[in-house]
């Protein structure tokens, strides 16, 4: 069974940096694209980064190119997402996805984690 498990959210303080962490488990990991989404309270699930099986390849929402670097240790089995410049309007639920291909829209991801609590206070 396939698990992601998300790890190192909190609250930091505008301009701060946060590292977010994705383990996962119960699948063959170089071979699925992985992305970080996020949700902030009343709003839909939004795509903020993904990275391909190489890692060589990337794509990120525009308001956090710049800001925030996705990557993946495929030894490990973990991607994670390097946060800097953090803004007030980055707080939501962050969530780790894995699909075989790579999109956008969070309706087309097959596995996702539980999420982790990223706050941003001004």
């Amino acid at each position: 069974q396939v698990q992601l498990v998300e790890s190192g959210g909190g609250l930091v303080q505008a301009g701060g940096s946060l590292r977010l962490s994705c383990a996962a488990s119960g699948l063959t990991f170089s071979d699925y694209t992985m992305a970080w989404f996020r949700q902030a309270p009343g709003k839909e699930r939004e795509f903020v980064a993904a990275i391909g099986w190489t890692g060589t390849w990337n794509r990120y929402v525009d308001s956090v190119k710049g800001r925030f670097t996705i990557s993946r240790d495929n030894a490990k089995n973990t991607v994670f997402l390097q946060m800097n410049s953090l803004k007030p309007e980055d707080t939501a639920v962050y969530y780790c996805a894995a699909n075989q291909r790579g999109t956008t829209r969070a309706e087309t991801w097959a596995y996702w984690g539980q999420g982790t609590q990223v706050t941003v206070s001004s």
